[in-house]
């Protein structure tokens, strides 16, 4: 029923992310090498500035060649490498993260984030994947998320977690704010899964929160939401509503976006193994409801018109 809290959330920038931004910002002619971060040919975007578009948008297809790539540090997005929790503490890496060719994603790309471990801490690394701005407050939140059910190599039975979710940048803060997407194809915490908790937090230590959990099984593609709004907070999946919460679960605080895929613990040796989770596109509105339709139709239009990239969400 969701992760025990953080340790620390204090987060520094990849060291492929920060010369490259570095790299950026003095006019660096000469384009990044695409290095095993991703399967992507052709050069590296330049950084661009923030597009026009529907105000108070955040939109990202992840049209990346890696996270080298100027563009993607520039866009507000970062790869965590500090230590702490969730799952096995200490082994966050950016060697996760790449951005791949995918015939079965909309945008033809996604954002790969895959966790190893061979049963041992020293063998093992998780991957997150987040926004370096805390932009997000009311509104409507989005991502088009794989989930997996088995790992793309080596043996089953991990207690993974894969998930999408806004959070506030500090655990210790007043107004704390947490709102979560976990997917554990193999359960965790003593369930034996498959299943999607939504949780939404009022505090992190000591813990208060409230939960839904949905019992099925959900590899493939999905279309995650979250909107808080008018004091309620409902998730859905692909148009369905699973869960809302409300009085002090609700946000209280601006907060990060993240994606992240880590394991509980380690119940098993028997040889290393990679779980996948990808994420086609997230989306953000601020202070507004968006249906399901609307999301589609408007995803749709970025489509059309060859949009990548937008955020006009307010700084605070």
């Amino acid at each position: 029923m969701s992760q025990p809290r953080r340790i620390s959330r204090r987060r520094a920038r990849t060291a492929l992310v920060l010369p490259a931004l570095l790299c950026a910002l003095a006019a660096c002619s000469a384009a990044p090498e695409a290095g095993g971060s991703t399967d992507a040919a052709g050069p590296a975007r330049d950084a661009s500035p923030t597009p026009t578009g529907p105000p108070g948008t955040l939109f990202d297809d992840f049209d990346y060649t890696g996270a080298d790539d100027p563009s993607f540090a520039a866009h507000g997005w970062e790869v965590r490498t500090t230590g702490g929790g969730p799952g096995i503490k200490d082994t966050w890496s950016a060697d996760g993260a790449a951005f791949s060719a995918d015939p079965t994603a909309e945008g033809g790309k996604v954002l790969r984030l895959r966790s190893s471990t061979d049963g041992t801490k020293q063998g093992t690394t998780q991957v997150e994947v987040q926004t370096t701005s805390r932009n997000f407050f009311t509104g409507t939140f989005a991502a088009r998320v794989h989930f997996s059910d088995e790992p793309a190599s080596g043996r089953d039975g991990d207690h993974v977690v894969q998930t999408f979710f806004p959070i506030s940048p500090s655990d210790s803060s007043e107004n704390y704010s947490e709102l979560d997407f976990e997917y554990l194809p193999n359960g965790g915490w003593g369930s034996v899964g498959p299943q999607l908790d939504n949780v939404s937090w009022y505090k992190a230590d000591p813990p208060d929160r409230v939960h839904n959990t949905l019992k099925r099984r959900l590899e493939g593609w999905h279309t995650l939401m979250i909107t808080a709004m008018d004091g309620k907070v409902v998730y859905s999946l692909d148009g369905k509503k699973l869960f809302t919460s409300s009085g002090k679960y609700v946000p209280r605080d601006r907060m990060d976006i993240h994606f992240s895929n880590w394991f509980i613990d380690l119940p098993f040796a028997g040889g290393p193994r990679t779980w996948d989770m990808k994420v086609d596109w997230v989306y953000y509105k601020a202070d507004e409801t968006v249906s399901p339709a609307d999301l589609r139709k408007t995803v749709a239009d970025f489509r059309t018109t060859g949009t990548a990239y937008v955020d006009t969400v307010p700084k605070p």
